[in-house]
């Protein structure tokens, strides 16, 4: 995966600079993998490498924007500059080893302890089967190396060092600067899906998600925003899928906190091309929802669900209909699953279409954009790498 690519891009690039390194050369090293691996999480950050990826002509080669289209997956970057950053952190201390312990040295060493277990809980396996872990471990271990590298810089006097936090320390902060609890008004067609209104000054872009939390300390979750035109506001599906959901779904809370900004999303991508198919199952309908009623680009839905009226409500299927008169909409309670891999070319093939774009569970996102890249079609969906 392109993740993977620029993942070890950024390590190939640290490779450059090992022989003769000096101790000084080695924590400016660190810094400067970190910020990055940091920056490329920001929010603006993240908005403006979409609006650059995307802002090329339809008239470019297709390889050219299918290559693009790749661009969520910069958190290769954030990946290889954080292992990059702790290696270096790790072969600075070794290189104090043997040295007076002063305190400098003593901050170097509770912080190394601290990023190489970072490190480790952040491997998919460990973040896969303890996710709520892995994500408290992340955000307070985080603060908790970012205080110490104050520490440790200005210990050390380096002003390039003071900058670079500075600069850091700004864009960690600048999301909670922003932190509020806004009312939500909720509906619950089913006991599987609730939609959620939000009117709170806010209409974001089509694409985008917001994060929202009911315990803003220790654990947050995305969904896509589905905006319709001329109306202020914007809603949220969400889906039952696991206790978090679950547990919103039967509380109906009345208010939820969020912070930062809207951020875009996978299905941005869509302006690279002439004509595109999205594939969804279940509540991936709302990411796709707002590209669809916003019709920059003529597509065609396949949407896979079980009983798409009684789980969802009338409302939300006749709004898909009005859009999408031709959608291929498979009851899956009736019909039974399909292979979304075969719905997913016939799309293709029947609507001329240039790309495909997929929102589903990983296990079948993955089935969906290999099977059709396999096939030299350009596809793209979710990477879980969040």
């Amino acid at each position: 995966m392109h993740h993977n690519r620029l993942a070890a891009f950024v390590l190939l690039v640290n490779v450059v600079f090992l022989p003769g390194v000096s101790p000084q050369s080695m924590a400016n090293l660190v810094l400067g993998n970190l910020a990055l691996a940091i920056l490329v999480r920001q929010q603006y950050v993240i908005n403006l490498l979409f609006r650059l990826a995307t802002s090329v002509p339809t008239s470019w080669p297709l390889k050219l924007r299918w290559t693009l289209g790749k661009v969520y997956h910069f958190g290769g970057l954030h990946v290889g500059g954080a292992l990059a950053g702790t290696l270096w952190f790790v072969a600075y201390v070794v290189s104090l080893l043997g040295s007076p312990p002063t305190a400098t040295s003593v901050v170097a060493y509770v912080l190394v302890g601290l990023l190489v277990g970072i490190s480790v809980t952040a491997a998919p396996p460990f973040r896969a089967r303890f996710h709520d872990t892995f994500e408290k471990i992340h955000r307070f271990g985080g603060w908790a190396a970012l205080v110490l590298f104050w520490v440790h810089t200005v210990l050390g006097g380096s002003v390039v060092g003071i900058v670079v936090l500075a600069v850091v320390t700004f864009s960690v902060a600048l999301p909670w600067l922003r932190l509020r609890r806004v009312p939500v008004h909720l509906s619950r067609p089913s006991s599987h899906v609730v939609l959620a209104r939000f009117d709170h000054g806010v209409t974001p872009f089509s694409g985008s998600s917001t994060a929202i939390s009911r315990r803003p300390l220790l654990e947050w979750h995305s969904f896509a925003n589905v905006p319709a035109p001329d109306e202020h506001g914007f809603r949220l599906t969400i889906s039952r899928a696991g206790d978090w959901t679950g547990s919103f779904i039967d509380d109906l809370p009345s208010h939820v906190w969020v912070k930062g900004i809207t951020t875009a999303g996978v299905a941005n991508i869509e302006t690279l091309f002439t004509r595109v198919i999205y594939v969804a199952t279940g509540s991936g309908i709302g990411p796709c929802l707002p590209h669809l009623l916003a019709q920059k680009v003529p597509a065609r839905l396949v949407w896979a669900t079980r009983n798409p009226r009684l789980t969802y409500g009338d409302e939300l299927v006749d709004e898909i209909f009005a859009v999408q008169p031709d959608a291929l909409v498979w009851d899956t309670s009736a019909h039974g699953k399909p292979d979304m891999v075969a719905l997913a070319y016939e799309a293709y093939r029947d609507f001329d279409a240039e790309a495909v774009i997929c929102i589903s569970n990983k296990k079948l996102t993955w089935q969906v954009v290999s099977g059709m890249e396999r096939r030299g079609i350009p596809a793209y969906g979710a990477i879980w790498d969040s």
